[in-house]
């Protein structure tokens, strides 16, 4: 069922199948504290806050 949801969302089976079989078994033995942001500024032109977001 969540390999279904994450094609229906992606729309790629190569990156789903990336994602269950490489990078998600990476984080198994992890209990929580997947991601960090990293706050960039603002962008010029129309001052939105922009972020880094990445996979721990």
């Amino acid at each position: 069922h969540n390999h279904r949801q994450v094609v229906a969302y992606l729309n790629d089976r190569e990156v789903t199948a990336k994602l269950f079989e490489e990078i998600g078994p990476r984080y198994a033995d992890r209990p929580g504290g997947y991601t960090r942001i990293l706050k960039l500024g603002t962008r010029h032109g129309d001052n939105a806050p922009m972020a880094r977001i990445e996979l721990v």
